[in-house]
């Protein structure tokens, strides 16, 4: 075991925070194309899904336009906030977040495809609002999806690579996450500290997915009872 255990808490770190945004840009981004038809929609979609079939270098490199000192997000936010992005674990939470962002979207629209819109309706004949409709009815009937989709997200959240080491880089101790650290460890020749790595990120996943699938069963075998 490596005595650097930073790798594993910024990766956890990181994987937590975009896995909080994601869920709030999926569902709403999912939702909005679920009830909503308007000009550019299948562009728009199509936009969102893009990081599945680009190379992280790729997605890397609109990151470090779009975020870099002199890019138009990156100026913006050095100017008002202070805050700067590349080279900072801030970029790895953002490249977590534009990877996953499709995985929890495709998932959240899924879920609310196979919600009854009869049960919204009736909800509407009552004179229930929107926003109750969907906290209340929508909501709770796509979880399960959602939930999926929240786990796959955290998953490729903590897996991701190649994004991460252009727009954040490798500086141990701050931008340092379990893929970097097995990549870097491979190149310096420290095989065990790797392979230690490499365990942990696949336990992590294994978890994730074990869980998951667990409580699928328990409910439907809780819907099969009722």
């Amino acid at each position: 075991m490596p005595a650097d255990l930073s790798p594993l808490v910024l990766s956890l770190k990181v994987a937590s925070i975009s896995t909080l945004a994601v869920f709030v840009a999926g569902v709403a981004l999912a939702r909005l194309m679920n009830r909503r038809d308007f000009f550019g929609k299948s562009a728009a979609e199509a936009l969102i899904l893009l990081p599945l079939v680009l190379p992280p270098t790729v997605v890397g490199f609109g990151l470090i336009v779009l975020f870099g000192r002199n890019g138009p997000l990156g100026a913006w936010l050095e100017d008002w906030f202070g805050i700067q992005v590349v080279f900072t674990w801030y970029g790895a939470v953002i490249a977590s977040f534009i990877v996953s962002l499709p995985l929890m979207y495709q998932s959240a629209a899924a879920a609310f495809d196979k919600v009854d819109p009869r049960w919204e309706n009736v909800a509407r004949t009552m004179g229930v609002s929107e926003w109750r409709i969907f906290r209340t009815i929508t909501f709770p009937l796509a979880w399960p999806g959602i939930l999926a989709g929240i786990v796959l997200a955290f998953a490729r959240g903590i897996g991701e690579f190649g994004a991460t080491l252009m727009i954040a880089g490798y500086i141990p101790g701050e931008t340092e996450t379990i893929p970097l650290a097995i990549y870097f460890s491979y190149e310096a020749g420290e095989m065990e500290q790797a392979a230690f790595w490499v365990i942990t990120v696949s336990a992590l996943g294994l978890a994730a997915i074990t869980w998951l699938n667990h409580w699928r069963k328990r409910q439907a075998a809780s819907a099969g009872r009722e």
